[in-house]
């Protein structure tokens, strides 16, 4: 009853505060069961949230009004299963990053989370032919060994990563830099639709949540912090997904980069990755056997 209570609390709390899990933790640290919050004084909210007051005084406002709404009841009624930071089926990987999402919000087959077989495919949103046929030839042998396949739903090398890996009968999950209410882009909307379904979709922000550049970055510690490593095809030098590779290094992943064109400005990315230490691959059985 203490766990349910303290769910439907967190779940309030997120949605007028979607922040990571470090920011909430001086409020955790003196309010466990999220019990005090409504009466909590707006100062001490403030400083415990680092917060302007006005912010902390709105916070605690719209949470008194949503902690007794069945937030719970309305999500499921959409088909989505929110999965708190102390929750058995929470990803292990993400508590181990600096900053892990308070509350993962799931839609589709949650039991893949649960396979620790799992790489991130990424890439330029630009990607070329070239990304395309790199992700044909290293995608078979993954699936053949049951990986599942993560990337972010974006345009170019992501949505080329989830589209392959479903016509080869693969598992892929995507994790979105938005709430469920607001898909982006918008030419995903069906993409996501079918994998909310029979694969995974997941997102650390609750439904409203529209698309703001900076959740982008925040989205793409989730992918590799799922992950075992991470691939990437072809990107500029400075990119988002060369972002993505510097969380997944700063965790300890593995990282794969696929060589490209000296005579293309989107193999910069990978060729400065492979540099850094990057392992260059050109087949999926060399990421197999780097991982074992």
């Amino acid at each position: 009853m203490i766990e349910q209570t303290f769910q439907r609390r967190l779940l309030a709390l997120h949605y007028v505060f979607p922040v990571p899990l470090p920011k909430v933790i001086p409020l955790l640290k003196i309010d466990p069961y999220l019990s005090q919050l409504e009466n909590i004084q707006p100062t001490l909210l403030a400083k415990l949230c680092n917060i302007p007051i006005e912010r902390a005084i709105h916070l605690k406002n719209m949470y008194k009004e949503l902690v007794y709404h069945p937030l719970l009841e309305t999500y499921e009624k959409h088909n989505i299963f929110p999965i708190a930071y102390n929750d058995n089926c929470y990803p292990e990987s993400l508590l181990k990053l600096y900053d892990p999402p308070v509350i993962l919000y799931t839609k589709g087959d949650v039991s893949l989370l649960a396979n620790i077989k799992k790489i991130a495919i990424i890439g330029s949103r630009k990607a070329t032919s070239y990304s395309e046929k790199s992700i044909e030839k290293i995608l078979p042998p993954l699936i053949q060994q049951n990986y599942v396949i993560v990337s972010g739903l974006a345009r170019g090398a992501d949505t080329l990563a989830h589209r392959k890996t479903i016509e080869m009968g693969g598992k892929t999950i995507g994790v979105l830099g938005t709430g469920f209410s607001n898909i982006y882009p918008k030419e995903n909307e069906d993409l996501a639709n079918f994998m909310s379904k029979s694969h995974l979709l997941v997102t650390e922000y609750p439904p409203y949540i529209t698309p703001k550049k900076w959740n982008f970055p925040m989205r793409n510690r989730i992918i590799s912090g799922l992950s075992l490593g991470v691939v990437i095809t072809e990107a500029h030098k400075k990119s988002g997904t060369v972002s993505t590779m510097e969380h997944a290094l700063e965790n300890g992943k593995e990282i794969f980069a696929v060589p490209g064109s000296i005579h293309s400005d989107l193999s910069e990315g990978p060729h400065h990755l492979i540099l850094e230490g990057a392992k260059p691959i050109w087949d999926g059985n060399q990421i197999i056997e780097e991982l074992i």
